[in-house]
């Protein structure tokens, strides 16, 4: 024999080691979960491909979702990186358009950012970061452009000034300003150069180099007579025969260094000279009078209103009626023209304060629109329609009083830089109400298709194509904003549209209104009747709903049709059930006693006494079979007429009672069912076998030798008799009169039981016996020798224990135990399965209550035995 063992010991294969593995740094063959995780967050930190990432995330998921989740986490922020590096590359894309081209709108830069921002662009990343602070440098330029603009035009306003300055000083002082002067209008002259070549210019506002180019050409005017008149001054000075210049001031410094007399002299010995006026033509100076008077009384007029502008023009014309009728008027109505001008002249500088008050407070108003707090930013229709209410409260206050050019410069820019707000949003209107009209424009065409479907599919699902019409309106309805004018041309397609593919519904829904209408007139024709068909009825309410269901109408058409159709029918059932009311209102006297019993049958379950409620449950029942035995014997003593199936009775039928009474009438056969009532008798088996020819004799009469005998009525002799029928009221009022009876009973049985099982316990406490409650009071489920024990062990002092007692007491009751004595319960449960003999706890639990009554009572004992008997003597 070999020493080779005849089944040799195969080694185990050793494990192979994952494919993955050297990819991961054996992740896949760690031992345990955290030093798995541990791998595969080295791994990471590796920065390895997405291809590889979902390699190891596809087998590694399905082995250990924790360390999985790590890899997961990496491919969704891989993912959110791509998504950010499109949209950050799309949103690249305008930036650089908008820096490429040759003039940027602020807004539009403006607009970039918000957008971008909203879209989820990565704007503090590059390359997006770096377009960003471009941008904001090129709108940057642009603003500092224009603002340069507007100093260039203060700053010519202001050499303008210096220039009138000087031409109120004498012309040496002019001319040896003159240089200093010239340099500045130069250097005026250069800047505003500088500003038109600067590579920002075609990107500023329309508006600003109009604005510089009107500054520089009324410099230039102002510049240029400056200079002519003071040559002609020098050359005045010069040559005594030289015309003088047209400076007033240089011109009397002239006329002084000549000897001659100066303007204002010339006036003041005008004025000194004595008034040798001529004398007038009457007529002429009454002319006079009237023309200054008109003058005069409108100026009044104006002033005593308040009317700074209209004053001021009234001002006007009275000057310039006075230049022509002045030295014709009395000196009483000369000084009611000078205080009409000086009460003119007050009242236009209070205009202008007010004025200016106003203008203050709507320049405060149009800067504040941009600078509101975070979260209060006006849109786009209220910032307009703000804007065009202060335009509008600004014109007002020019109406009432002069200019303010200064306050108007800072009204239009504040006006203007919040403009911006309405110049992009009506640019996002205009571009929604496109989008909105390009969507109507496609429901129009896809209800055409829809309707040339329909027709020429030729499908009668009314509801469906209902469903389809109401879900197109509810798209056009909900189609999003467009103009009047887009809505009044597109209306009319829609509804030609419409129309076409809702005429197939229409035509249906005609022919179903005239179908209803005949329904409605057959339903009065029956209901008119005289006696009412309720098939018919029952006939033409399902045509109607079937009608219903297949074409639908407009819902309140449908209700006041659907009303009209069941009025005669309603009415005709309420004429049949008030002639049965009437009918059934002539109670008998066995229905008034069956009432009078429910009644005092509920008053017994009110009063809550149990002896009441069972003797009034006695006297209902004795009530519902008082009619009962008159009819049996009057039925046994008057013969019944013969039927006309006596044939077909049974030969015995008229065999005679043991009682000797005279035979009973043959009944006709009726087949019935079995009677499958609770606890009715079954019958036996072996009657259903073996049924030959001729064991019908045999079969019945063992039939009714088994039941005994039986009255006339069909009723086995003993049973207790049936009264007549009930009345719907008696038989209704009965039932609910013993339906509470029996919810009384109950509850008085679950009240007694508790009082019972409380006095039980506060016996055990007390260790009396005398205050052990009843038999009766303790239940049918305690006998009394169970009692009687119970109070010898109460009677008794307390000795043993009373672990083991309690424990199968909760076991026959299958109540809870407390969690310190589940061990010990199941330990019983062990021991009573080995004892296979022995008597289960629910067999022997009165025992076991005996023994826990003659330990101590505890409150956790008194509380389990408690809980346990509540249960044990309702069992039954």
């Amino acid at each position: 024999m070999s020493d080779v063992p005849e089944n040799p010991t195969v080694p185990a294969k050793a494990s192979e080691p994952h494919p993955l593995d050297a990819l991961t740094g054996g992740a896949f063959s760690a031992p345990t979960s955290g030093e798995r995780a541990a791998r595969i967050r080295e791994w990471l930190a590796n920065q390895p491909a997405p291809e590889q990432l979902q390699e190891v995330f596809k087998e590694l998921s399905a082995r250990d979702k924790g360390a999985a989740r790590a890899v997961r986490e990496r491919i969704e922020e891989l993912r959110r990186a791509q998504a950010q590096e499109a949209i950050a590359a799309e949103w690249a894309t305008k930036a650089e358009a908008l820096l490429g081209a040759a003039r940027l709108n602020i807004a539009d830069a403006m607009a970039w950012q918000r957008d971008a921002a909203k879209a989820g662009a990565p704007l503090s990343r590059e390359p997006l970061a770096q377009l960003k602070a471009r941008l904001a440098e090129r709108v940057k330029a642009i603003e500092d452009l224009q603002h340069r603009v507007q100093v260039q035009r203060e700053v010519a306003v202001l050499l303008a000034q210096r220039i009138e300055v000087l031409s109120t000083k004498p012309w040496a002082d002019a001319q040896a300003a003159l240089p200093q002067l010239e340099a500045d209008v130069g250097r005026w002259q250069e800047q505003a150069g500088e500003l038109a070549a600067d590579p920002a210019w075609a990107s500023v506002e329309p508006r600003f180099p109009t604005q510089l180019e009107a500054s520089r050409a009324q410099l230039l005017v102002v510049w240029e007579a400056f200079q002519s008149a003071l040559a002609q001054a020098v050359a005045a000075a010069a040559d005594a025969q030289a015309p003088l210049p047209p400076v007033p001031v240089w011109a009397d410094e002239l006329r002084q260094a000549r000897g001659l007399p100066t303007e204002a002299g010339r006036e003041q010995a005008r004025v000194q000279a004595p008034a040798s006026r001529p004398k007038v033509d009457p007529q002429q100076r009454e002319k006079a009078h009237q023309a200054v008077g008109e003058a005069l009384e409108k100026l009044e007029r104006e002033t005593a209103e308040g009317r700074g502008k209209a004053s001021a023009s009234a001002a006007g014309a009275l000057r310039n009626v006075l230049k022509v009728h002045g030295h014709l008027i009395d000196g009483e109505l000369e000084q009611r023209v000078h205080a009409a001008l000086v009460a003119a002249g007050e009242l236009e500088g209070w205009q202008r304060w007010s004025a200016d008050q106003l203008r203050e407070e709507l320049v405060a108003r149009a800067e504040g629109l941009l600078n509101r707090p975070e979260g209060q930013a006006l849109g786009g229709r209220k910032m307009q329609e703000t804007l065009r209410q202060l335009r509008e409260q600004w014109k007002q206050a020019d109406q009432g009083a002069p200019a303010n050019h200064a306050l108007w410069k800072r009204f239009d820019d504040a006006c203007n830089a919040a403009y911006k707000v309405v110049e992009a949003w009506l640019e996002k209107v205009r571009a929604e109400s496109a989008q909105h009209r390009a969507q109507r424009e496609a429901l129009i065409e896809e209800v055409k298709a829809w309707g040339q479907t329909q027709a020429e599919a030729g499908v009668a699902d009314w509801k469906a194509m209902q469903r389809a019409l109401h879900q197109f309106s509810e798209r056009w309805r909900t189609g999003g904003h467009v103009s009047e004018k887009v809505f009044a041309e597109l209306q009319p397609a829609w509804k030609q549209a419409m129309a076409a593919a809702a005429a197939p519904l229409e035509a249906a829904q005609q022919a179903s209104l005239q179908e209803r209408q005949a329904m409605i007139e057959e339903a009065q024709a029956l209901g008119a009747a005289p006696v009412l068909r309720v098939d018919a009825v029952k006939a033409l309410q399902q045509r109607w709903q079937a009608e219903a269901q297949a074409v639908p109408l407009d819902r309140r058409q449908e209700q006041r049709l659907w009303e009209a159709f069941r009025k005669p029918i309603d009415e005709a059932f309420a004429r049949k059930s008030a002639a049965r009311e009437q009918s059934a209102a002539q109670m008998s006297a066995h229905d008034r006693a069956v009432l009078e019993a429910s009644r005092a049958l509920e008053q017994a379950s009110a009063s809550g006494d149990a002896q009441k409620i069972r003797a009034a449950m006695a006297a209902l029942d004795a009530a519902l079979r008082a009619q009962a035995a008159p009819g049996d014997s009057a039925a046994g003593t008057q013969t019944p007429a013969p039927s006309p199936r006596a044939e077909d009775a049974p030969e015995d039928a008229a065999v005679p009672s043991e009682t000797g009474a005279a035979p009973a009438a043959a009944r006709p056969v009726v087949a019935v069912r079995g009677d499958d009532r609770p606890g009715a008798r079954k019958p036996a088996a072996g009657a259903q076998q073996g049924r030959g020819p001729g064991m019908e004799g045999r079969e019945r009469r063992g039939r009714d030798d088994a039941r005994g005998p039986r009255d006339g009525r069909g009723r086995e002799r003993g049973e207790a008799p049936r009264g007549p029928r009930l009345g719907d009221a008696a038989f209704r009022a009965q039932r609910e009169a013993r339906e509470q009876a029996q919810a009384a009973l109950r509850r008085l049985a679950a009240q007694a039981h508790g009082e019972a099982l409380t006095q039980l316990m506060e016996a055990w406490k007390r260790r009396d016996a005398q205050q052990l409650p009843g038999v009766q009071e303790l239940g049918g489920r305690v006998s009394p020798a169970a009692r009687a024990a119970w109070g010898q062990a109460l009677a008794a002092a307390p000795a043993g224990e009373c672990g083991e007692a309690l424990l199968r007491l909760e076991i026959a009751a299958d109540v809870p135990t407390p969690a310190d004595q589940l061990s010990a319960r199941r330990a019983l449960q062990l021991q009573l399965l080995t004892r296979r003999n022995d008597p289960s706890p629910a067999q022997t639990w009165e025992q076991d209550a005996a023994r826990v009554f003659a330990c101590a009572a505890g409150d956790a004992e008194v509380r389990r035995l408690q809980n346990a008997l509540k249960v044990l003597m309702r069992k039954g």
